[in-house]
């Protein structure tokens, strides 16, 4: 299940001059926020981004860079496995009814 929680947010950058075009972000992204365009890869839905970091440990090039688990959506991923830890929604603002499925 694709979803978005808020807009704007998310720690994810691409360096297009520095992607040599394997695809293995898109392959390994559980969101599939990247697409392979030619010879580059790009990001088509940064904003449902989970920043869990796929992308970045499988990019040789270091073309990728995210904050794994900085953002919103380690709260939501918590929150969805009932695993008590620290939410960012003091820092943030977010909230759960802020996702929109």
């Amino acid at each position: 299940m694709k979803f978005r929680y808020l807009k704007n947010v998310v720690t994810l950058e691409l360096d297009q001059s520095k992607c040599n075009g394997c695809g293995l972000c898109n392959e390994v992204c559980p969101q599939q926020v990247f697409a392979l365009n030619g010879k580059v890869s790009s990001i088509t839905d940064r904003d449902a981004c989970l920043e869990c970091g796929a992308c970045v440990r499988n990019c040789a090039p270091g073309a990728i860079s995210v904050r794994p688990g900085v953002g919103c959506a380690y709260a939501v991923l918590m929150d969805m496995f009932n695993i008590k830890s620290k939410c960012c929604g003091d820092a943030c603002g977010c909230s759960l009814d802020d996702i929109e499925y």
